[in-house]
């Protein structure tokens, strides 16, 4: 395995492109004016305003997004000191971090001297060109006065990250263990082992807490460092004890918190067994921790452990803090990174840790469902919410503590801001999540024996997007949701199946029964459908004892809609029922109709398709813009299918001129404005272009969305399901946490809609 690695790493940083890191242009450059901006002579203007007015550097530059990582290679990793130019690998690496978790641009720098006048004046020297400096990699004891000297001498975010950002995240981990265990932190007693850069940040910051002084014990390669041994740097003369202790073990006795950040194997478990009871360890050390998780657990059941692993519970990982503190400091362009700050932090980190976790971190950890508690203290690197969460607590602490140049006013069009940088926004979601809340209707699941669906349940109960009904067995339910730890507190749970339902089923019945008794259908075969989820909930809907339903997420499509049409129904004024997807790409959303139905529509029911989709993106407040698609354009060729479309855009100009439409059209004319301006200027989609594309049938349409969900990262709602009297839409076979949250929303809206 360890050669796989070698193998591996040697052939990721070398293939293509050498390294892992590159510089982009961020403005068009595709012409000789373009250059002439650019470069000479344009490029004089933003100079001059500069020179007028420093501080317009951050308005014509890139210095508000860009960080130096500056090392000089002395402390790399668990490499030691191998020189400047060997530890570049490992600062391109950090910038790679910087880069996908926070948007920030970075230039890694490695100075080539282990004197430190000449490296902090270096660093000095170079800062001007940068809106933040990480310093990394820098041994201790040198690390402390250069970090000291920069930190006076410079007025923009630095931070040596070796020392504050374990101390960050570690911090959260404990405050949230403490939490765990009911233990006061002005009680707990801490052994430190390890007297480097990153366990002295560590504890200070745990002081800062509100560990007592007196109740920490710190060890070095020479056992307790007391404050009569002679020769002791400041940094570890701050840390010295007067106790009669010499060695690690002795220490350790009646501990509660063991923090190392030493070496592997040093806690043994003989010495675990005299800490004090649920005792808290927190095993750094890298790649091998000072006691490995099995042997912990072997020794204590009631031990709490955290390593610097990701393979085991709790990984105390730095970028859960450096991307987002540094994001936080340039955005109100701090002019340090001062203890308020990480603190904050680290109250961010844990905070966040206690709320439900996102499905997509499940799936990433490969987790039933991660939950606070003993084995999940510290949030994943993966979770989307950090950077809003951490980087807005930074962004305040540097503010209240004064030292912001640039205060936000409106954070939440600075978090909105946030997620657009990792491209995790799109505002009509949000537009969708705001109605969803107001109307806060009650959706009844048909699924509710499902992980999935009660995953769901669970993220809408705690964001109040609904009120979620679970139909199924209670007792299944409910051992499902204890077993996954799913906090469905309130949810109202129906078993359609049981006696207590026997009066509601017939009556279910009766009114199938009327409904279907000239189409086969006799009261017997209603009684026995009612048994049935996918029957009883359409019912629950169509008797007002929910305001919409979701099904599907265990049934084929055709099976799961049956039921719908057959208890529901079609609405008064429409003629069938259409279904329609929305992609949501950088340009917008798109919306794609009839992708899910219809098989193989006659113009008329083309005609109905289009209307029902015009009205419905409508109620996302949002101008439908259609096309009509078709393998011709604008009579270019024959067909069924040209003819088809042709005959609806006649129909909807004449009849419906208030609807933007046009075709038949091929679908990279409807997605390219500036081609279909071109080719065909008497479009009256030539000036918008489409945001609404209506397929000529349910194969053309089933194939386009299917594709673009496989293959693009877009984000894709649907399907929602257009022309039912009541709000009834049906998943996907399979569908995902995330896609069954969406289409209960969605589900809320249209009921909101159809009461109306």
């Amino acid at each position: 395995m360890d050669n796989l690695i070698k193998r591996d790493a040697l052939r990721y940083h070398s293939e293509g492109r050498p390294g892992k890191i590159e510089v982009i242009p961020t403005k068009s450059h595709s012409t000789q004016r373009d250059l002439s901006l650019a470069y000479s002579p344009g490029v004089a203007e933003p100079c001059l305003e500069i020179e007028k007015n420093p501080d317009d550097v951050y308005k014509y530059t890139a210095i508000g997004n860009l960080v130096a990582v500056i090392s000089n290679g002395t402390a790399v990793l668990g490499l030691g000191d191998i020189g400047a130019q060997a530890g570049k690998p490992v600062m391109e690496g950090k910038g790679l971090l910087f880069k996908i978790y926070a948007d920030i641009d970075v230039f890694d720098i490695e100075v080539d001297t282990k004197d430190i006048d000449k490296f902090v004046e270096t660093v000095k020297m170079i800062a001007p060109t940068f809106g933040g400096i990480n310093l990394e990699d820098i041994k201790a004891p040198e690390c402390f006065e250069i970090e000291r000297r920069l930190k006076e001498e410079l007025n923009i975010p630095l931070m040596h990250d070796d020392q504050h950002g374990t101390a960050i995240i570690s911090s959260a981990g404990l405050l949230n263990a403490l939490d765990v265990l009911g233990k006061k932190i002005e009680e707990v007693k801490v052994v430190v082992n390890g007297a480097g850069a990153s366990a002295v940040s560590c504890t200070r910051l745990y002081k800062k807490l509100g560990v007592l002084p007196e109740n920490i014990v710190m060890c070095d390669s020479r056992g307790v460092i007391r404050s009569d041994r002679g020769n002791l740097s400041l940094e570890k003369a701050e840390f010295s004890t007067s106790k009669d202790l010499n060695t690690l073990q002795e220490a350790i006795v009646d501990a509660d918190v063991f923090l190392g950040l030493s070496v592997a194997g040093v806690l043994k478990p003989e010495m675990l067994k005299t800490m004090a009871k649920n005792p808290i360890v927190f095993a750094l050390a890298n790649p091998n921790p000072e006691i490995t998780f099995e042997d912990a657990k072997a020794a204590r059941e009631d031990v709490i452990i955290a390593t610097g692993r990701s393979d085991y519970p709790n990984q105390i990982n730095n970028v859960l803090g450096f991307p987002y503190i540094f994001r936080g400091a340039l955005d109100v362009r701090a002019t340090g990174i001062n203890e308020e700050m990480k603190l904050a932090a680290a109250k961010a980190l844990a905070a966040l840790a206690k709320e439900p976790v996102p499905e997509e971190v499940n799936r990433a950890f490969q987790s039933g469902n991660l939950t606070f508690g003993p084995d999940y203290l510290i949030p994943k690197p993966t979770d989307p919410r950090l950077i809003e969460t951490v980087a807005t607590a930074v962004a305040k602490a540097a503010m209240d503590s004064g030292i912001a140049k640039n205060p936000i006013t409106d954070w939440d069009a600075y978090k909105e801001t946030l997620r657009r940088r990792l491209g995790i926004s799109h505002p009509l979601i949000r537009q969708i999540k705001t109605k969803a809340k107001e109307g806060y209707k009650r959706i009844v699941f048909a699924d509710g024996e499902n992980y999935k669906i009660l995953k769901a349940a669970e993220i809408i109960l705690n964001e109040r997007l609904a009120a979620p009904i679970l139909l199924g067995n209670r007792e299944t339910i409910l051992a499902m949701a204890e077993d996954n730890h799913l906090e469905i507190n309130g949810v109202e749970i129906i078993d359609p199946r049981s006696d207590e339902q026997m009066k509601l089923r017939s009556q279910f019945a009766e009114l199938l029964f009327e409904k279907r008794k000239r189409k086969g259908m006799s009261l017997d075969d209603a009684m026995d459908q009612m048994r049935h989820r996918s029957f009883f909930a359409p019912a629950m809907v169509n008797a007002g004892m929910a305001d919409g339903m979701v099904s599907g997420h265990t049934k084929s499509y055709p099976d799961a809609i049956r039921p719908v049409l057959q208890v529901i129904g079609k609405a008064e004024n429409a003629k069938l029922v259409s279904g329609m997807y929305i992609f949501l790409s950088k340009k917008g959303p798109l919306f794609l109709a009839d992708t899910t139905v219809n098989k193989n529509p006659t113009v008329e029911q083309l005609i109905e398709i289009t209307l029902q989709t015009a009205q419905s993106v409508r109620h996302f407040g949002i101008e439908p813009r259609i096309a009509l698609l078709s393998y011709s354009n604008f009579g270019s060729n024959q067909g069924f299918s040209p003819n088809n479309m042709r005959d609806v855009a006649n129909y909807l100009h004449t009849n419906h001129p208030d609807i933007i439409v046009d075709g038949e059209m091929q679908a990279n004319f409807a997605m390219n404005k500036e081609l279909l301006k071109q080719k065909f200027p008497f479009s009256k989609l030539a000036e918008s272009g489409a945001n609404v594309l209506i397929f000529p049938n349910l194969s053309s349409g089933n194939i386009a969305y299917k594709l673009l969900q496989s293959t693009t990262n877009i984000k894709v709602i649907g399907p929602i399901l257009n022309g039912f009297r009541k709000s009834a839409h049906i998943l996907q076979l399979g569908s995902s946490v995330e896609e069954i949250v969406d289409i209960a929303m969605i589900a809320s809206i249209d009921a909101a809609y159809k009461n109306k």
